[in-house]
């Protein structure tokens, strides 16, 4: 049989085409969080409330898991949705992680479906700024007859004192922290330092490299710890001991355990305070 040239292209489409899996996942290319650096105008940013739930995306037609897996959820759980791609967080609650994942991440449909929530809080193929997504989100809900699809609170904070009071708040009422989102910043696939998170503290590990004399009542005792990190960073240590470690306090060279509250600009943890020596 004699190929002629579209013979032959046809018969490499063809061939390269159903050689292909079908059932081949792509995961959903969805934006990350960094964490939580010191701005100077807080108020350039939007504050939600951090939930502890599963990521999910909606591509308009089908709920998949960030790593592209399909979601098992019942036809009336995301009927009447937006035909058009969505980003936010399957939750039951504050302190209900577990009972969320294994709800939603089973493979059989059932009955608990009916107490979560897909909380909306982005749209990846809007155009927009974030403030711009915020009012198109707004609008879908204005439009929404669902009762399972909300969208997360969205709310301007003036300062980081107003900042932190919110997360103090929210972690009172055993949620997990924040996240702020700077108004001005498109959709970004993959870690953005625009979108960031602020949980109530985060903790690393340092080593002593000295000990500095305490003042005051602390006098003749530990004032703080100097330390660096892995990476050579230095910074004091002053908060969190008990005065018998202040009298007898981790010896130079020991590596330490400090819970701290986010980075200053400079990648100083904030309000560094000493948790306990790490068992070697």
């Amino acid at each position: 049989m004699k190929l002629t040239l579209c013979n032959l292209v046809a018969l490499i489409c063809c061939s390269f085409f159903t050689s292909a899996n079908p059932t081949e996942k792509i995961p959903p290319m969805v934006q990350l969080a960094s964490k939580y650096q010191a701005r100077e105008k807080i108020s350039d940013y939007w504050v939600s409330e951090k939930l502890d739930g599963i990521r999910g995306y909606w591509n308009g037609k089908t709920l998949l898991t960030r790593n592209g897996n399909t979601l098992h959820s019942p036809t009336w759980f995301t009927q009447g949705w937006p035909k058009r791609a969505i980003d936010g967080e399957l939750w039951l609650g504050r302190d209900k992680f577990q009972q969320t994942s294994s709800c939603v991440l089973a493979k059989s449909k059932n009955d608990c479906w009916k107490k979560v929530k897909f909380m909306m809080f982005d749209l990846p193929k809007h155009s927009g700024t974030f403030s711009q997504r915020v009012q198109a989100m707004k609008k879908l809900m204005h439009a929404s007859q669902s009762q399972y699809l909300e969208m997360i609170r969205q709310e301007k904070l003036p300062n980081e004192k107003a900042l932190y009071k919110s997360l103090s708040q929210v972690v009172s009422q055993k949620g997990e922290g924040l996240m702020l989102h700077y108004q001005d910043a498109y959709y970004q696939q993959g870690r953005s330092n625009h979108l960031m998170k602020l949980k109530q503290f985060q903790d690393a590990e340092a080593k002593v490299i000295k000990h500095l004399q305490g003042q005051g009542k602390y006098r003749q005792m530990l004032g703080s710890l100097l330390v660096e990190t892995e990476q050579g960073l230095q910074f004091k240590i002053g908060s969190g001991f008990s005065d018998k470690e202040r009298k007898n306090p981790p010896a130079i060279g020991s590596t330490i355990t400090y819970k701290y509250f986010g980075t200053t600009q400079k990648g100083i943890p904030r309000f560094a305070s000493f948790m306990r020596i790490r068992a070697e």
